[in-house]
C-alpha cells in the first residue's frame, strides 16, 4: 500500500477532526437543529440548548479528544519500547491496577465524584511501580520482553482481585463497577477536561521530545546506542511518560480498548514510521476516533447509552484485522 503524501494526509486528519467535532456537537438524544446549535455556540437562543451544548456535549467532545489522543500516543510509544506490534496502553498491567482501584472505591460506596478517578489513578500508579520493580530484577535496562511479562503478571493479579470483589459485592455495586470498567465519557465536565489536559501536557511533551530517540530505538538497542542514543534513559522516560498518560486516561474515562492499538498501526501504514510525525498524527486520529465512537454510543440506542469501550471494540476488531492483513501483505512483498 502506497503511503499518502504529507499534504493530503494532513488535510485528511483535519477533515476527520472537523467531522468528529461536528458529529459530537450536532448529534445526541436531545434533538437540536443545526441553527439552534450554532446559536447556542454563540451564547444565544434557547437556554436549554445552550446548557446542552456547553455543559454536556462540548466537555464530552473535549474529553474524548484528550483521552483518545493520549491513548493513541501511549500505544504508539509502547509499541516501539517493547518492540511488539500488538502492544497497547494496557499491556503493562495499568488497566488492571486502575480497575482494581476503581472497583474498590465503587463497591465501598464512596460518594465523592473524585473518589473513583483518584482510586483508579492510584491503582494504575501502583501497577506501574510494580511492573517497573519486577522488570528491574532483570537489570536496569528495562528489557521489553521482561516488561511485557511483568505487565501480564500484574494485570492478571489485579484482574483476579477484581473478579473476587465483584463476586461478593451486591448486584447494584457490581453493575456500577462493570459499567465503569467498560469505559465511558458520561462523567465529562470542564473540570475533568482541564485536569486531564494539565496533567497530560508534560508527559506528551516528554514523548514528543523522545520521538527521534524512538526512531533510533526501533532499529534495535545496539544501533541506537552507536548512533548516540542513551537507550536506558530513553526507555525509562518513555515507560514512565506512557504509563502516566494511560493512568490519567483510565482515571478520566475508564478502560477503553483498541484506540491505542489500532490508530498507531493505521498511521504507520498511511504515513510511515517516523515518530516525529506519527505521534502528533496519532493524537489527532485517536481523539477523533473516540469522539465518533462516543457519538455512536450515545445516539444509536438513545436514550439508552452504550459504554464507549464496547463501540471501540466493535470498530477496532475488524479494522485491526484489515490492517494486519495489509501489513502482512506488505511484509511478504
Amino acid at each position: 500500500m502506497r503511503q499518502v503524501p504529507g499534504g493530503r494526509f494532513a488535510l485528511g486528519l483535519a477533515a476527520l477532526l472537523v467531522a468528529a467535532v461536528a458529529a459530537g456537537v450536532l448529534a445526541g438524544p436531545s434533538f437540536l437543529r443545526p441553527a439552534e446549535v450554532f446559536a447556542a455556540l454563540a451564547g444565544r437562543g434557547d437556554p436549554s440548548a445552550i446548557a446542552i451544548v456547553w455543559s454536556l456535549r462540548l466537555p464530552r467532545i473535549a474529553l474524548g479528544l484528550l483521552v483518545g489522543g493520549v491513548l493513541a500516543v501511549s500505544g504508539a510509544s509502547l509499541q516501539v519500547l517493547v518492540r511488539n506490534p500488538l502492544a497497547d496502553p494496557y499491556l503493562l498491567g495499568l488497566s488492571g491496577g486502575a480497575g482494581l482501584g476503581a472497583v474498590l472505591a465503587i463497591t465501598a460506596g464512596v460518594a465523592s465524584p473524585w473518589a473513583v478517578p483518584a482510586a483508579a489513578f492510584g491503582g494504575a500508579l501502583l501497577a506501574m511501580v510494580s511492573v517497573y520493580r519486577l522488570a528491574a530484577v532483570a537489570g536496569g535496562a528495562l528489557d521489553g520482553r521482561v516488561l511485557v511479562l511483568a505487565g501480564v503478571v500484574v494485570g492478571a493479579f489485579a484482574g483476579a482481585l477484581v473478579s473476587g470483589i465483584l463476586a461478593v459485592t451486591d448486584a447494584q455495586g457490581a453493575r456500577s463497577a462493570m459499567l465503569w470498567l467498560m469505559g465511558g465519557l458520561g462523567g465529562a465536565g470542564w473540570g475533568t477536561v482541564a485536569a486531564l489536559a494539565v496533567y497530560a501536557a508534560p508527559a506528551l511533551a516528554v514523548l514528543v521530545a523522545e520521538a527521534r530517540a524512538l526512531n533510533l530505538l526501533s532499529l534495535g538497542e545496539e544501533p541506537a546506542q552507536h548512533l548516540g542514543t542513551d537507550v536506558v534513559r530513553t526507555k525509562r522516560h518513555v515507560f514512565v511518560a506512557a504509563s502516566l498518560l494511560t493512568a490519567a486516561a483510565v482515571a478520566s474515562a475508564g478502560i477503553i480498548g483498541f484506540v491505542g492499538l489500532v490508530v498507531p498501526h493505521a498511521i504507520r501504514i498511511l504515513r510511515g514510521h517516523d515518530n516525529r510525525a506519527l505521534l502528533p498524527a496519532a493524537f489527532v486520529a485517536g481523539g477523533s476516533l473516540l469522539v465518533l465512537a462516543d457519538t455512536g454510543a450515545r445516539t444509536i440506542f438513545a436514550p439508552v447509552e452504550l459504554p464507549v469501550g464496547v463501540v471501540t471494540a466493535i470498530i477496532g476488531v475488524p479494522v485491526f484485522a484489515l490492517l494486519l492483513r495489509r501489513w502482512t501483505a506488505r511484509s511478504s512483498s
